[in-house]
This record gives structure tokens, C-alpha cells and sequence, in this order.
């Protein structure tokens, strides 16, 4: 007997088939820890399933009587309103995308990072309105927090939906192709006081990072939470393990009140100085999280913190062996002083273990350790990296840098010299670029102390080190010594002006590299920052004093730490139950009481740049007593009592210059508005400052450059854009773009695997430095010397041929190739370092001429006296042919 069974196919609602066939096709679910990426979405059918699934909550909801009911209703109302109004722009930059792009094969500039960050953020609510309309009936469903989710969205979307209509404007009003508005005043000073202005702490609450990789947002998270954390408690102990305890046990109601992070977070960046950040940023240099850090490394047998004496020395020229310049030491603003650098070895080398090297190093803490290692040094190798740390020219030293610094000394095989240059505001302009530059000369004079030959050298560096890498380098040009052979620049600084680009838009979100702080960073390395005044009230304590303090400090934060913890709670349990109102912090925020200071008083007595100084008096513009210390209005990021009211009445006047379409407004700030001057100083438009406004003749005089950029890093436009002025003078350049990743990735490099593919592409690109794909392939190393180490997944497509000069930014992937080096240092003894730093000898000599004034900098004649010094008005760039640069082939994009 046969038995028929009836199968019930149960049809799924169009909405979902729909947003499960944009996620990948056929069919296929979606992942249920998250939304699906946005670069892989297309833009009509991500709205089409926005509107059906706004229309279905905004039926089911019509009817609701509740609170929460109507909170629904009216987020969904709200983003089907935004979607309407987004859906067309975003389709009209995808018809222009491409004219800004480097070329076909490299899609990237600040209109895409933008679109996609908004398209990320679509795709989230798509996400949570599908969660929502999925479980809206179930008893389980948490109504308060997924409105309280769906809310914040709905708020970065209002947000995101501003920075479109600004990114427009700059289409229209910016010249063909260009990234940049450099006009003076205009739409940049409209731009920044939209920023100041408008609403940030939605980003930093729920939001934080969604347009990052899902496995770096809990980092991001905690950094935030660590921030306000320490904010909260900036300058209220005097020792640093009162701030750790006491933030420690504050962060609490941070981790549980998204909203109250976000407001802290806002408050902070708008409020606080740039010696704020310094603290902050070099709390990696703290001995316990360092030693944490160098454990966790790739280990190696030297690590050496080196301080150089401020000696002066000779250099030949390249185009005439036979002469030769004086480098002296830097000078700038506080005189002759020792350059410190840190030297990293996976290998015990030639020289490095050498009496004259010794009497180098400088002591580290008492944490240091160094390990003798009893074996027999390997010969030099031939090949060097100079590199040059990032942290906004005001913080962090080769020490925050090391971890990944270890990794490149393994996998390359190559001595690394990280040099530790002075910070501002201390230090401004131009002395970090003259202890950089003084230490890669002194680095070629003494290779042979760091286990190299210096035959083929690379400069390196990320973000403000990215910057120092290229000034560097056109520095030597001037000077007409041996250049690198290549420079390997991340999410490098290349314009230090206010100009407003699409990416520069999206500061307004990034938890990294906020507009403000940026800028404040801009203020301090160009001597516009005074420094923090000394308290002549703190006393010096002994050890056993600050014990006893800090321990009375910590017992005192523990009761203060429980009580502020059991009234956030209080808190939350109000609000779950109806009551409404923003959340107050429970204890007064630092930042408040910045803003009843006065720091400014200490402005005039502050030390600026000579440069500054020197550029100010030459300048034909009248003065603008706006920015003139003497003058009864300073410049600075703090507002006096009197003007608190003032200031914040007239911000929202002054951008009323840019107009919203539909009477659309983003939401603003109610947080005192801050004020950021456009123009910090003339000095910024030096080419040695600022890269991209130098002019070709200096730009022809630099080695093949290697740029890693972030595509939804502030800084994008900053590489794009000097990508295609090299291109334009036939200079080879290759840009790489990572997705998904934050300014900052390689301190990140072990965090996650998409931090750790973008690090071994910056491996990568500086391995193509020392070994030109014509050279062929590595030879296997020695079994005695080397480690077995794990490569990395490679994120790069399939190269070119090998020798060849191609017009994209793949690199030839060599057959055979080996992570390391070592292979060609059997024979490295052998050179050297004499011939290695003439070059090939040219006939003529060159009058070698500075391009920027600074205090004492001056250059002495050759010994036989036919070199004349140079002088500051002008600057002679050395031919290419007479260039070591010019006999290493275009491994990137070249004419």
C-alpha cells in the first residue's frame, strides 16, 4: 500500500529573499554574528531591501500604543526618509569614482571610502530591521535594546547623510580631479565649522567602528573605554598608578552605558590639549605593558636603545666622490643634543657587538634586559632599513613600534634602525626632520656598527613617520648624498594644511583620528602649542612616599570607584523603566574643568619655531591679530569664561554659509564648541612640511616610493593625491589599498588576521626594496641561522613579470622566495662601505642648497674648498642621473 505524504512548502516573505540574495546570491544566509561587508554590495538592491523592510516595521508598528512602539515607528520613518534622500547621490558618485582613482587598478579616494562607509552603515540597519521584523512578536524579544540599537544608527545614518551633502559640494566647487579644496577660507573654514558644530558622540557610543572589520571593533571599544576612562581622571594624581588604578575602576559604567561613552568620548576630543593625547598615547611606553608587548613579539637577538653625540661628520657626493659635505647635528630650537635611535637585529651581526657600538647605548628602565648570546657573529648583511615611527609627531617612541619592528628584522633578514626623534610641542618643526635626517647620514657613515654594508638601504615609516620617510629623502637630495634605494610610507601625512577633502570628512566618525585631534597634533609640530606649564606646587617624593601616597590614592579610588559604578547602575535601571533625559556622568569630567581654565596665559611666554619665527617676519600678508600671541584673541582649543556662551551662539551662524537641500540639518553638538584656527602657521605650506605642495623639480629627486594606505583612513586623499603628482613627473610609485582596516594598522599587526595580511604587505614592499625583482630570486638560507617561521597569507593579486616597469600596483611574486634575507649574506663581508656610499662617480660638481630656514643649519665646504655653501633662498635638486636612486628599476608605476 503506498503512502502519500503532502509536503507544505511554507514561501518566504519577499523582504527576505531579497536581503538574503543581496548577501551573496543563490540563496545563500547570511551570517548571524553580523551584517554582510558593504564593499561587496550594490547599491540598488540594498536600498530596495531597506524599503521593504522599513515599510513592514512601519506597518506592524502603526498600530502600537507604547512608548517603544512609537520610538519604532519613528526611527523606521526617519531612515526610510534618509534612504529616499541617499539612494540618488550615491548612485551619481559611482558615476564619477573613477576619476579620481590613481588608475584602473587601484580604486580608491575619499568619494568611495565615503559611500561605502554610508553603504556599511545601511547595511547595519538592514541587519538589525531584518532582526527586528523577525522576532518583533517573540516574548523573548529585548524591545529596549534593539530600539536603543536601531536609534544610533538611525542618528549616524542623520549624521552620514550631512557628510554626503558636503562631499557634494566639494565635487562641484573643487578643480578637475582634484581631492583638495585649497582655496584660502572658503569651503574649508565652512567645512571646520560644520565639524565643530556638529553631533560626534553617536559614532562613539553603539556605532564605534562599524565601518571597520567586525574583529578589530572590540578593540576599538576598549581603546574608547580606556580613553574617557583616563580622561576622566587626567591630571588629578600626579603618579601614573593612581590615573591607571582609578581609571581601572571607573571604566565600569563606560563598558555598560554606551551613551555615556559616547558623550565622554565627544567631550574629550573637543576639549582637551594635545598634552592630553601625548599621556594617552604613551601609556605602550609604560615598562610593564612594553614588556608584555616584547614578549607576546617575534624574538630577536639584539634590541639595543643607542644615543648618537652630536658630532659632526663628512659624506662624499654622489655626483663627485671626491668632495665630500659636512652633515652637523640638529640645532633647531633647543640646540646641539644627542640623537636617539633603537637598533634591531634578528641576528647577531659583524659590528654589532663591536666596543665602539657599545659605548652607544643608553640605559631603558629597570625592566630592560638584554641576553648575551655566546655565538659567533654572522657577516654584514648588505642591506639596512632606516625607520621612522608615527604617533602624530607628539608621542610614542621605536619602543610602541617594536613588536612589528621584530617581525621585519625576522622575515627581512636586515638590520633595522628605528630612530626615536625629538616630539612637539616641545619640539616642533623642523627638528624632528633634523634628527631624521642627521641619523640616516650617520647611519650610512657607520653601517658597519650595525651589521649592514648599506648597499641597498629603505627608508620606512607609518603616518607622521610616513612624512619624515619622503622629507627625508628630498633633504639628501639637496644635499646630493647617497639616497635610499626606496621608502615604504603607511597612511603617510603628506598635506598638514585645514584643506577639506572627502576623506578628511570622515574624521568625523573615525575613533582614531578625530578632526580635532588631528589638528591639534598639526598645532603642536608646527610651534603654534604651548607648552604644559611646570607646578611649582608638586613636590619630589621619595620612593617610599609615593608608595604610601598612591596607595592612600587607590584605596580612596576603590570607594569612589564603587559608588560611581552603583549609580550608573541606578542609572540604567531608571531609564529601562521609562525615565527619560541624556545620561550624566557621576563624576565631574576633566574636560569640564578645561573648560574653566585658562592655558592660554602661558601662550606668550611659550617657545615657537625660529622657522616659524623666520617665515612670519619675510611674509608680505599684514598680520592677522587673530593669531598674533601679542594680540587680545589667541589661538587655541579652549575657550575663555567670558566666551563660552559667545562662542557657541555664533557657531552655528557661521556655518550657516552651507546650505542643506529639503531643509535638511544634521543634528549639533551640545557640547562647547572649540576652536580650531584654519591657518596654524605659514610654515605648513613647506614642502619639507607638507610633501604634496613641493614643487616638481624636488619631487624628480626622490627614490621609487611604496605608499600603503587605509581606504577608510582620514589620510587617503593625502597618498592618493601624492601618488598621482609622482606619476605626473614620471617618479615610479606604487599605492597599495587595504580595506576594512584603521589609520594606525601596523601597531595593530598582531591583533587580528586582517591586520596581520596588511602588515606583510608593507613586509613586502620593503622586501622589493633591498631585493629589485631583477635581481631573482633568494637563495635558501642557512639551516643553522634561521628560524622556522609561518608566512603569512598574502592579500596581493598575481604580479607582473619580473624586470618590468607595469603600469598597476601588483608587485611580481617571486617563485621560490623565501621570507628572509639571509641567503645573500655569504659574501656580505666582503663590500665595502666606502664604495657603497660614493655611488657612481659623476663629472661637475653641484651646489647643493637648503629648502627651508632654520636656525644654525648651515653646511661647511669640502676639504679641497670647491663646494660653496648653501644658502636658504633656493634649492638645487641633484640630476637623476647622478642619483643612486637612478640605477635601481621602477618596480611600481613610472612613465
Amino acid at each position: 500500500m503506498w503512502r502519500f505524504r503532502t509536503r507544505v512548502q511554507w514561501r518566504k516573505p519577499v523582504w527576505k529573499r531579497v536581503s538574503e540574495g543581496l548577501e551573496g546570491g543563490g540563496g545563500r544566509r547570511s551570517p548571524p554574528l553580523g551584517p554582510p561587508p558593504a564593499t561587496a554590495m550594490d547599491s540598488r538592491p540594498l536600498f530596495q531591501t531597506l524599503h521593504m523592510l522599513a515599510e513592514d516595521n512601519t506597518n506592524f508598528f502603526r498600530d502600537s500604543t507604547t512608548e517603544m512602539g512609537q520610538r519604532f515607528l519613528a526611527a523606521f520613518t526617519t531612515i526610510r526618509e534618509h534612504a529616499r534622500c541617499l539612494e540618488p547621490v550615491l548612485n551619481h558618485f559611482a558615476t564619477i569614482y573613477h576619476i579620481f582613482d590613481l588608475d584602473e587598478h587601484t580604486p580608491a579616494n575619499g568619494y568611495r571610502s565615503l559611500a561605502q562607509t554610508v553603504r556599511c552603515c545601511l547595511a547595519h540597519i538592514v541587519h538589525k530591521s531584518r532582526y527586528v521584523a523577525a522576532n518583533r512578536r517573540s516574548i523573548f524579544f529585548r524591545t529596549s535594546h534593539n530600539c536603543a540599537e536601531l536609534e544610533a544608527y538611525c542618528t549616524a545614518l542623520t549624521q552620514l547623510r550631512a557628510l554626503v551633502y558636503l562631499a557634494q559640494q566639494l565635487l562641484t566647487q573643487n578643480r578637475p580631479g582634484c581631492l583638495f579644496n585649497h582655496e584660502d577660507g572658503g569651503l574649508s573654514d565652512q567645512f571646520l565649522q560644520e565639524y565643530i558644530t556638529m553631533r560626534k558622540g553617536c559614532f562613539y557610543g553603539r556605532c564605534m567602528g562599524f565601518q571597520f572589520a567586525p574583529s578589530i571593533r572590540p578593540f576599538l571599544q576598549t581603546i574608547a573605554i580606556s580613553l574617557v576612562s583616563f580622561g576622566e581622571n587626567y591630571k588629578r594624581h600626579d603618579s601614573g598608578l593612581g590615573v591607571a588604578a582609578s581609571s581601572l575602576f571607573t571604566s565600569g559604567k563606560f563598558a555598560i552605558d554606551p551613551e555615556l561613552r559616547g558623550i565622554e568620548f565627544e567631550r574629550i576630543t573637543q576639549n582637551l590639549d594635545v598634552h592630553f593625547w601625548k599621556s594617552f598615547w604613551n601609556l605602550t611606553e609604560m615598562e610593564l605593558l612594553a614588556s608584555l608587548a616584547s614578549m607576546t613579539s617575534s624574538q630577536v637577538r639584539l634590541s639595543r636603545a643607542l644615543s648618537v653625540p652630536p658630532h659632526s661628520f663628512d659624506l662624499p657626493l654622489v655626483a663627485d666622490p671626491k668632495l665630500t659635505v659636512t652633515i652637523t647635528p640638529p640645532v633647531a630650537h633647543t640646540g646641539p643634543g644627542a640623537v636617539h635611535m633603537r637598533l634591531i637585529s634578528h641576528e647577531l651581526r659583524e659590528g654589532q657587538d663591536s666596543e665602539e657600538l657599545c659605548n652607544l647605548l643608553r640605559p631603558e628602565g629597570p625592566l630592560a634586559l638584554e641576553l648575551r648570546w655566546r655565538t659567533k657573529p654572522l657577516p654584514r648583511s648588505p642591506y639596512l632599513v632606516i625607520h621612522f615611527h608615527g604617533g602624530g609627531f607628539v608621542a610614542q617612541t621605536s619602543k610602541s613600534h617594536e613588536p612589528y619592528l621584530k617581525a621585519w628584522a625576522q622575515e627581512l633578514g636586515a638590520p633595522i634602525l628605528s630612530i626615536d626623534y625629538s616630539l612637539a610641542p616641545e619640539a616642533p618643526f623642523p627638528r624632528a626632520l633634523e634628527e631624521c635626517f642627521y641619523a640616516y647620514c650617520w647611519a650610512l657613515k657607520n653601517c658597519h656598527l650595525l651589521g649592514s654594508t648599506a648597499q641597498k638601504v629603505c627608508l620606512a615609516g607609518d603616518s607622521a613617520g610616513g612624512n619624515l620617510c619622503i622629507t627625508v629623502s628630498m633633504r639628501a637630495a639637496a644635499f646630493g648624498i647617497k639616497m635610499p634605494d626606496g621608502i615604504m610610507a603607511a597612511y603617510p601625512a603628506t598635506l598638514m594644511e585645514a584643506s577639506a577633502s572627502p576623506s578628511r570628512l570622515l574624521t568625523l566618525l573615525d575613533p582614531l583620528l578625530p578632526l580635532s585631534v588631528l589638528y591639534k597634533c598639526l598645532s603642536a609640530y608646527a610651534g603654534m602649542e604651548p607648552e604644559p606649564p611646570e607646578d611649582p606646587a608638586l613636590e619630589k617624593l621619595g620612593p617610599v612616599n609615593m608608595v604610601r601616597r598612591d596607595t592612600a590614592l587607590l584605596f580612596r579610588d576603590l570607594r569612589l570607584s564603587a559608588s560611581a559604578l552603583f549609580s550608573s547602575l541606578m542609572e540604567n535601571a531608571g531609564k529601562s523603566s521609562g525615565a527619560g533625559g541624556p545620561p550624566e556622568a557621576v563624576r565631574k569630567s576633566i574636560s569640564e574643568l578645561s573648560l574653566k581654565s585658562k592655558p592660554l596665559s602661558s601662550f606668550k611666554d611659550s617657545r615657537k619655531s625660529q622657522t616659524y619665527q623666520d617665515l612670519s617676519c619675510t611674509s608680505e600678508a599684514p598680520p592677522d591679530t587673530a593669531r598674533d600671541p601679542d594680540g587680545e584673541h589667541q589661538p587655541g582649543f579652549f575657550l575663555k569664561d567670558g566666551e563660552l556662551e559667545e562662542e557657541a551662539a555664533a557657531a552655528p551662524s557661521a556655518s550657516t554659509g552651507l546650505a542643506f537641500p529639503d531643509g535638511f540639518q544634521p543634528l549639533r553638538s551640545d557640547q562647547p564648541a572649540t576652536c580650531i584656527p584654519l591657518e596654524l602657521s605659514p610654515i605648513l605650506k613647506n614642502p619639507f612640511m607638507s610633501p604634496l605642495l613641493a614643487p616638481d623639480a624636488m619631487l624628480k629627486g626622490l627614490p621609487p616610493i611604496h605608499i600603503v594606505a587605509c581606504a577608510l583612513d582620514p589620510m587617503l586623499d593625502d597618498s592618493v593625491m601624492f601618488a598621482r603628482r609622482l606619476r605626473a613627473v614620471g617618479q615610479p610609485v606604487t599605492l597599495r589599498v587595504v580595506q576594512d582596516l584603521p589609520h594606525g594598522f601596523l601597531s595593530l599587526s598582531q591583533l587580528c588576521r586582517e591586520t596581520r595580511q596588511a602588515t606583510s604587505i608593507c613586509t613586502e614592499l620593503i622586501r622589493d626594496v633591498l631585493l629589485p625583482p631583477e635581481e631573482g630570486p633568494l637563495q635558501a638560507p642557512a639551516a643553522s641561522s634561521l628560524r622556522k617561521h609561518r608566512r603569512l597569507e598574502r592579500t596581493s593579486r598575481g604580479g607582473a613579470a619580473a624586470g618590468t616597469a607595469t603600469n598597476n600596483n601588483n608587485h611580481t611574486q617571486h617563485a621560490g622566495a623565501s621570507p628572509q634575507l639571509e641567503g645573500l649574506n655569504g659574501t656580505a663581508g666582503e663590500s665595502e662601505p666606502a664604495t657603497d656610499l660614493n655611488g657612481t662617480p659623476a663629472t661637475g660638481t653641484q651646489e647643493l642648497q637648503e629648502g627651508y630656514s632654520s636656525a644654525g643649519d648651515q653646511q661647511s665646504a669640502s676639504k679641497d674648498g670647491s663646494l660653496s655653501s648653501p644658502t636658504p633662498d633656493s634649492l638645487a635638486i641633484p640630476g637623476q642621473e647622478g642619483s643612486p636612486s637612478s640605477s635601481s628599476v621602477g618596480r611600481g608605476v613610472g612613465a
